[in-house]
């Protein structure tokens, strides 16, 4: 083979180990968010609008709880899990111990808000009450409301944020007859349909679709049964952190990853992340 042919040959073949290299690059620099059901509509309009901005931004997000973004992490399925909870001990040291790294963020903040149907009379409660609820100690709304109707519980599995958020809160262990749902969408349909269900779900799920939600009702909550009751979706309540259920929503982001990720992050944190957030009906924590 002569010099000439030879030298053709190898500018061909580099031509195209450049162009796999260029799509493994670019399959590479697609980012997987996983996690919270309470963050992922949130997320879905976020990077719905950032890729406008930044058209060579790839993203895939799915829900399933933060229990399943955090081991989705920890199995390198994931580059970013929402989690509407902090890593919990034993967490940490699964990552520890597979010497992962994770940085966290955290972006918004959330209120948990418990609904009734339209039609229960039943504005608000107070937490031992609900508490009583929810773990099957009060099994008729008659015990509570002039409605005689056996209650149904509409809850998320173990896997949930949100599950953990609240029974932790409430320091209850939940019914066995509770209903195990995958989602907020769920829960809200059940309750919708439901005369005597109660169930919980992101308050930012529900606030901003008010109208769509006609159906539902959203308790205010007060935490003893002589004191002030306080709305999920009232933005001075929030502000002023006088809501039991209200707590900060995470983004535990892989290290090795952050170099593709902190764009998209810091497009959160810009006004029109900011204002994103607010509009789905999330608060803004402020950085000190």
């Amino acid at each position: 083979m002569c010099d000439e042919t030879f030298k053709l040959i190898m500018k061909k073949l580099l031509v195209v180990i450049s162009i796999f290299s260029l799509f493994a690059c670019s399959d590479n620099s697609s980012v997987k968010m996983k996690g919270s059901d309470t963050e992922v509509n949130l997320a879905v309009n976020l990077a719905e609008q950032y890729t406008k901005v930044n058209s060579d931004f790839s993203i895939a997000i799915s829900g399933g709880g933060s229990g399943l973004g955090i081991t989705s992490l920890l199995n390198g399925q994931a580059d970013i899990a929402n989690s509407s909870r902090p890593l919990s001990d034993k967490e940490i040291e699964q990552f520890k111990k597979a010497n992962i790294e994770v940085k966290t963020v955290v972006f918004a903040e959330d209120a948990t808000a418990f609904i009734v149907h339209k039609d229960l009379p039943l504005e608000e409660i107070d937490l031992e009450t609900l508490g009583k609820i929810l773990k099957g100690d009060i099994k008729n709304w008659s015990e509570i409301t002039d409605i005689d109707l056996p209650i149904n519980i509409y809850g998320r599995q173990s896997s949930s944020g949100t599950h953990s958020f609240v029974k932790k809160k409430l320091k209850i262990e939940f019914s066995n007859a509770a209903k195990e749902m995958t989602g907020n969408a769920q829960i809200l349909e059940g309750v919708k349909a439901d005369k005597s269900g109660i169930g919980y779900v992101g308050a930012g799920y529900v606030s901003h679709e008010i109208n769509s939600n006609a159906l539902i009702k959203i308790l205010k909550i007060k935490e003893k049964p002589n004191a002030v009751a306080y709305s999920p979706i009232d933005t001075e309540t929030i502000n002023n952190s006088l809501y039991f259920f209200q707590r900060p929503l995470y983004q535990f982001v892989l290290a090795e990853s952050w170099h593709k990720v902190k764009p998209f992050i810091d497009f959160e944190k810009s006004a029109q992340g900011k204002k994103m957030i607010e509009e789905h009906g999330y608060y803004i924590i402020e950085e000190k």
